[in-house]
């Protein structure tokens, strides 16, 4: 009998922070090891101890390479974590530009706090620094997709294709004859730029994301209303300001307005792309052409069609150019990045329109305009939000509800165990029902820190 410890150690409760822990007999295993993001009191627990020894971990398995499923890497080495972090290539290249990233905002951080006197410590100190960051790159190791990795005496993984963003992947986890699935975060079955979700046909154990386990994404013509978005900018000869998440949902809005510009559908309005991340992220796509839909004479069309922003000092130069326009800058849930420069200018503005893509966690000023917020606090000022807000929910990278659904209906077994994990409460009870309806499964919704043992017999070997 082995015993097969876990631990949720994020993505419980939330949709930030992916992290969960396996212990065995052989092997200590960490599936994602992301950020907190959101609401105070989720992004200190960043800042606490976790209650397990990083030292003691052997190895970092990650489904792909967003912030809230990598970010806390440079913190796990720092605290001592020497093992190997293995996941696809395209993830690792991403994570590399994330995790730079994310180093030197932690960095500005602390030196803004220290500046402006608004921390209650003396100094204040990033969570990691750039240096951190660097000292993460040399565990990486790239998978091939489909291949079982060996990880220990009757226990390998493989890493699958998921959509959702280039390199993104689930991961089935095979301990003694027992496969566990981590689903990670699952793509749309319908994408611009990447194929449907590949489905797992064996889950004994299943760990569940469930951001849309309350909601299916609306149907409606995103062309059609982008150009009606358009349309209305030039005639308020206003700006139309689309935060955006470097991955992903950026060069997704990118093929969107390249392709209505194709078919005549939008007139030549300027736009311009203002997030060095994504910028970078672009040239991922052009490194890795077997992971999504665009030939390269696509890739290099759609990409002469935009102004790329190179400067702080070209920023500046947009906000100023009195044409109508349309700006694309990150961060998706405007808690950070160059779309908050925009906005200290330009959502007093009822000219404005700010659109909103894919999901807005908790806490964030994403969501807050979501709402209804009638002031946003943009660098320490509030500032009245005249703008039009608008999102479109179905620019999600998210499997809604029924797609999740679809995702699941190729599994032949009942699993043993279903833990929903990485979506806010709502959205778990309704979906814990839904699974129940749907197939007669009976799910746990983990809470934070919660710890799970799961005992498998000799004869499962």
């Amino acid at each position: 009998m082995k015993a097969v410890e876990i631990q949720f150690l994020g993505g419980a409760g939330t949709v930030t922070g992916s992290k969960f822990y396996i212990k065995t007999p052989e092997i200590k295993i960490m599936i994602d090891c992301g950020l907190f993001q959101g609401i105070k009191s989720l992004r200190e627990t960043n800042w606490k101890k976790l209650p397990i020894s990083p030292a003691q971990i052997d190895v970092v398995l990650l489904t792909h390479g967003h912030l809230d499923h990598t970010g806390y890497l440079p913190k796990l080495v720092k605290e001592g974590f020497k093992g190997k972090i293995i996941a696809s290539a395209p993830t690792l290249h991403i994570a590399q530009i994330i995790l730079r990233d994310s180093g030197k905002i932690q960095e500005e951080l602390a030196e803004k706090a220290n500046k402006e006197g608004f921390s209650k410590h003396d100094p204040a100190l990033p969570l990691y620094t750039v240096k951190d960051v660097e000292k993460v790159f040399p565990l990486f190791e790239s998978t091939y997709l489909d291949d079982w990795v060996d990880l220990g005496p009757d226990i390998r993984c493989r890493f699958r294709y998921n959509g959702h963003i280039i390199g993104a992947t689930f991961i089935e986890l095979d301990l003694y004859g027992k496969i566990f699935v981590f689903s990670g975060d699952v793509g749309r079955q319908q994408d611009y730029l990447l194929d449907p979700p590949k489905k797992p046909k064996w889950a004994d154990y299943l760990f569940l994301e469930s951001t849309y386990g309350d909601k299916k994404h609306p149907e409606e013509d995103v062309g059609l209303r982008m150009s009606e978005l358009i349309g209305d900018t030039i005639k308020k000869r206003g700006t139309l300001i689309i935060p955006t998440f470097a991955v992903e949902r950026l060069q997704s809005i990118m093929y969107l307005l390249w392709q209505l510009h194709r078919k005549n559908k939008i007139p030549n309005i300027p736009i311009f792309v203002d997030s060095p991340m994504g910028t970078n992220i672009l040239e991922v796509f052009a490194k890795f052409p077997d992971w999504h839909k665009l030939s390269s004479k696509e890739y290099w069309a759609m990409f002469n069609h935009f102004n790329i922003i190179e400067s702080y000092a070209d920023t500046w130069n947009t906000i100023d150019d009195p044409r109508p326009k349309i700006v694309i800058a990150g961060s998706g849930m405007v808690t950070g990045g160059r779309v908050l420069t925009y906005l200290k200018q330009l959502v007093d503005n009822n000219s404005t329109t700010v659109l909103l893509v894919g999901y807005q966690a908790e806490g964030t000023r994403g969501r807050k305009l979501l709402e209804g917020a009638e002031f946003i606090k943009l660098f320490g000022k509030e500032h009245p939000v005249k703008a039009r807000i608008e999102h479109m929910e179905s620019l999600s990278a998210h499997a809604d509800q029924g797609e999740l659904i679809i995702w699941l209906k190729n599994i032949s077994n009942i699993p043993e165990k279903i833990f929903l994990v990485h979506g806010e409460p709502d959205a778990q009870y309704m979906f814990k029902n839904k699974l129940k309806e749907e197939f007669g499964w009976k799910c746990q919704i983990p809470n934070l820190f919660d710890q799970e043992i799961i005992f498998i017999s000799n004869s499962s070997n």
